[in-house]
């Protein structure tokens, strides 16, 4: 996959024309290695009214025949979950390397068939967790692992929105493996791994099932052996900070936008204090700082990192470094893999929760 040089450029195909593919559509023009050279559709007046939007190139009525566009090196699967592995074996199978939407399908059973056939193909495929690829994470992460806050004992973060689009909408649609672990939940779940380091331990969900089936509000943890313990919330009927924060005994990290940072994105380190029934004292007894802040530093340090690029640009130029230079991928497929199957066991567990009467607003 290397040999190409450093500024040679990555041409795509985009299968499918929904939001998320005109998000990435828009995100490319900020790249400096990536061209859209066709857009695969069901319809043809489809693609070519997108092709026309994002100066697409060749507007193709079928997936197969954006897949046979000669000019194609890569293919951006941004297609409904339940059609991720059939397309993407068919991509790979047609000699493209793939980007593939998350989660990268709808169990693991499929994401090891998929990584199975990338490696008889001889290309690279790689799940399209934009916001790994932005500096800002690998930053936040870094200072996280320094021991700047300590010993990392906590992770919280929540995902939510409150959609009024249900009857069309393809993550209220079980047949196509929506629902709000799959949709949201999966980016807790794998940034939750990134910070520990490793796949968890133990993992345990409760929810709300909404009454077209699928999971509308879940709650999850996540225990690692090496201690970590990890929370979140996601949900799309509900409201909240969506946010991301790295607990240590020390101080914390706080992500105000980590799952779709802009441009110039920002996190907080925080040094802790100790709760005032720990810090009595006998009189002219010197206050003890374990636990707290350093004199002289601040009590909240705000980071900016720059990305340089909007973050689907990012995006794609991380995936053309690794297919054309051999860099590493943002996302491993062993993380791939080990966030497939929390989403398996995660997923089985709702099942068993007893569907809630939905109320009236």
């Amino acid at each position: 996959m290397g040999g190409q040089g450093r500024m040679s450029q990555l041409t795509w195909a985009i299968l499918g024309t929904g939001n998320i593919a005109r998000q990435f559509a828009a995100g490319v023009r900020s790249a400096r290695r990536a061209s859209i050279v066709a857009i695969g559709s069901r319809s043809a007046d489809t693609a070519r009214a997108f092709a026309a939007e994002h100066a697409a190139g060749a507007a193709c009525g079928t997936y197969e025949d954006a897949l046979k566009e000669p000019a194609v090196r890569a293919v951006y699967v941004s297609l409904p979950n339940s059609m991720h592995h059939q397309w993407t074996i068919k991509a790979l199978r047609a000699g493209k390397h793939v980007l593939c939407e998350k989660p990268l399908a709808a169990s693991a059973a499929e994401a090891h068939e998929m990584f199975a056939e990338a490696r008889r193909a001889g290309r690279l495929l790689v799940e399209a967790f934009m916001y790994r690829a932005h500096p800002m994470l690998a930053a936040a992460v870094e200072v996280a692992r320094s021991g700047r806050i300590g010993p990392i004992r906590l992770i919280r973060t929540s995902f939510c929105y409150r959609t009024t689009r249900i009857a069309d909408n393809i993550r209220f649609d079980a047949a196509l493996a929506g629902g709000a672990l799959m949709d949201i939940g999966c980016y807790c779940i794998d940034f939750s791994c990134l910070v520990a380091g490793q796949p968890p331990a133990q993992v345990h969900a409760a929810g709300h099932i909404h009454e077209r089936g699928v999971d509308d509000v879940v709650a999850g943890t996540l225990t690692f052996a090496n201690g970590i313990v990890a929370g979140f919330t996601c949900g799309m009927s509900v409201q909240a900070d969506n946010s991301a924060c790295i607990c240590g005994e020390d101080g914390y990290i706080e992500i105000p936008v980590p799952w779709k940072p802009p441009r110039q994105a920002t996190f907080i380190i925080a040094r802790g204090t100790p709760p005032k029934m720990d810090g009595a004292r006998p009189a002219g007894t010197p206050p003890k700082l374990d636990g707290a802040r350093p004199p002289g530093t601040p009590p909240r340090e705000l980071r900016t990192v720059d990305a340089g690029a909007d973050l689907y640009g990012i995006e794609a130029d991380a995936f053309a470094a690794a297919v054309l230079d051999g860099a590493a991928p943002f996302i491993s497929q062993r993380e791939s893999l080990a966030n497939m199957q929390v989403l398996d066991k995660m997923r089985a567990q709702l099942t068993t929760v007893h569907r809630q009467p939905t109320t009236s607003p």
